[in-house]
């Protein structure tokens, strides 16, 4: 007998629309007598069924059945009778989430006449729609001049301010699949009627937020990026609380007392991480307090931290000396508990560096990292939760050795940026599949350092030997698309994402160049760029041995308008509202571990 299959032209493509969290049935339309046993793909990868969790084919009729959808599973699957790819049915599946946002300032006070800003950030699968009440009514027939949204509502401006504005003002964000809200309250009252609380409560309580820490030769100095102020300094020779050691320790033959910082981490906005890789320790800073308050001895030449929130852990990677030749990497659990830390051991041998992908507004639990080894063309996915070793991943098909890593959710990509090899051009990045740990391929002829937009829907790779910047965008059905391709001479060192303040989920990027004093800016939606100029030397790669990042460049968080970057000698504060610079802060030399803290 004959095999016969058979697909409807109107059913070569199907789309199928779901909402995260619940679960969906992909069904394959190839009919015919003696049809084969149907074979499954995603991305264009067989699916093997005993190695998904959440993805089965149990049923008679060779369905996909995905049991708890979230944002990685969105893009293209397919399906064919064994043995007949050429007739094949194309599901693209399309994930939607509802909105999630958060407000700033939960609360303020401001004295009439002055003006004042409440912001609201929503995010969600279509984007959400934000509106806003004032103590329950609808805002929109009082929009004036005096009173204006910004950014599509993710900004409720009032010029000046009247003892009637004072109120709870709702945030309203929806879209198709849901709603949030919450509430920015605002006060107005005159100077004469500040209460000596409210007074108290100032200094206390707002005068430790929203500031950069600031690592530097001289010690750390805590910035306030608004006034330019430096509200403390914390010198070298200050003490520790619990053991008394000095800050920075006079290093033996050395007639000047200096500070030598690699790495930093803010532990929820209570304490800072920071390693100090010449005394072989990690510092805790208490932000209430902005004191050193514990040192924690680790493996020699500590030199990257990484805070794992969704486990409460900071991720310890030391060298063992300048040559890397004996490099670890070590856990301390209970990072935000700020009290008698203790340093845990991992397993892992020849670690050169790690990668653990961010959290955000919607992913706000990672179960798993990466660990590369040095020279070896894979990377080594681990358990963030029990620290163990899950499995490998080979490039060696595509000779590549792995230098760093970026990750979306939409989609579940990651993307691997290659080691350059002296004698070869800049080979391309490549893609992996989360959802079946697989490589893809290469990502198009994108070669260059990746960082991805804290929603995951940019992907922007800067090639440092070229100045190319590429920019790519993710689609709601997990495509990746280029969108610009940017030729600059900026050779990157670092780059940054800025939340649009005249568009809602939008992004302009900031970058810092290796050699050059220019900072570039562009603007994501259009693809406009700018430079910041004269913005001094940066600090030479001799100086900074401890990663690529020579000059960093530092945001400050979802709702901060302004942005840091360190020359040599001094640090520079850049108003992102108006891509301006702010000011510059001299006197700070080698300020490159820079720690944004927010509402504290």
């Amino acid at each position: 007998e004959v095999v016969r299959l058979s697909l409807p032209e109107d059913q070569k493509i199907s789309v199928t629309t779901i909402t995260v969290g619940l679960s969906t049935v992909l069904t394959c339309s190839i009919h015919g007598a003696l049809r084969p046993p149907i074979i499954w793909k995603r991305n264009g990868i067989i699916l093997n069924f005993l190695d998904l969790e959440d993805i089965n084919d149990f049923g008679e009729d060779d369905s996909l059945y995905i049991t708890k959808v979230t944002t990685i599973h969105m893009g293209n699957y397919t399906c064919h009778a064994y043995g007949y790819e050429e007739l094949y049915q194309t599901h693209i599946l399309q994930v939607n989430v509802p909105p999630v946002i958060r407000v700033y300032p939960e609360t303020q006070a401001q004295e009439p006449g002055v003006s004042a800003s409440l912001k609201c950030h929503a995010e969600g699968i279509p984007n959400p729609r934000i509106t806003w009440l004032k103590n329950g009514i609808d805002i929109m027939p009082k929009l004036s001049k005096q009173l204006m949204l910004l950014a599509n509502g993710s900004e409720l401006h009032i010029s000046s301010v009247r003892y009637e504005d004072t109120g709870a003002y709702t945030c309203i964000a929806k879209n198709e699949v849901g709603v949030d809200e919450d509430i920015s309250s605002l006060f107005i009252e005159d100077s004469a009627r500040k209460t000596l609380a409210n007074i108290l409560w100032r200094e206390e309580g707002l005068s430790v937020g929203n500031m950069f820490y600031v690592f530097s030769d001289d010690g750390i100095t805590v910035l306030q990026p608004n006034e330019c102020e430096i509200r403390r300094h914390i010198r070298p020779e200050e003490r520790i609380f619990t053991s008394y050691e000095e800050i920075c320790p006079r290093v033996e033959g050395e007639g000047t007392r200096s500070c030598l910082w690699a790495s930093a981490v803010n532990v929820r906005d209570k304490y800072i991480y920071v390693t100090q890789p010449k005394q072989n320790r990690v510092m805790i800073i208490d932000i209430q307090t902005q004191k050193a308050i514990q040192s924690l001895d680790v493996d020699p030449l500590p030199t990257k931290l990484h805070y794992d929130k969704s486990h409460d852990q900071v991720w310890v990677l030391s060298w063992g000396d300048m040559r890397k030749s004996s490099p670890t990497l070590q856990v301390i659990p209970e990072a935000s508990a700020g009290e008698d830390q203790h340093v845990i051991r991992t397993p892992f041998e020849g670690v050169d560096d790690f990668f653990i992908p961010p959290t955000n507004l919607i992913i706000n639990h990672v179960r798993f990292g990466f660990i590369f080894n040095k020279s070896k063309s894979a990377v080594h996915k681990i358990d963030l939760e029990t620290v163990t070793h899950i499995k490998t991943i080979n490039f060696k098909n595509y000779s590549c050795v792995p230098q760093t890593m970026a990750y979306t959710h939409l989609g579940g990509y990651f993307f691997v940026q290659c080691r350059r090899n002296r004698s070869v051009a800049a080979l391309p990045q490549l893609v992996i599949d989360s959802v079946t740990d697989a490589v893809i391929g290469p990502n198009s002829d994108v070669s260059g350092t990746p960082y991805i937009s804290p929603d995951g829907r940019y992907l922007v790779s800067a090639d440092e030997d070229s100045g190319r910047i590429k920019v790519q965008a993710l689609s709601v059905r997990g495509e990746i698309k280029l969108i610009y391709d940017l030729q600059t001479n900026i050779h990157v060192s670092d780059l940054t994402f800025q939340p649009s303040f005249t568009e809602g989920n939008q992004y302009y990027i900031y970058a810092t160049s290796h050699l050059q004093t220019d900072v570039l800016f562009v603007e994501l939606s259009t693809g406009k760029m700018n430079v910041l100029k004269n913005l001094k030397d940066p600090i030479t790669s001799k100086d900074w041995p401890w990663s690529n990042y020579n000059r960093i460049m530092k945001d400050s968080g979802l709702f901060g308008q302004y942005l840091i970057t360190p020359a040599k000698d001094s640090l520079f504060v850049i108003n992102g509202r108006q891509n301006t610079l702010r000011c510059e802060v001299s006197g700070i030399r080698r300020g490159n571990t820079v720690v944004w803290v927010g509402e504290v």
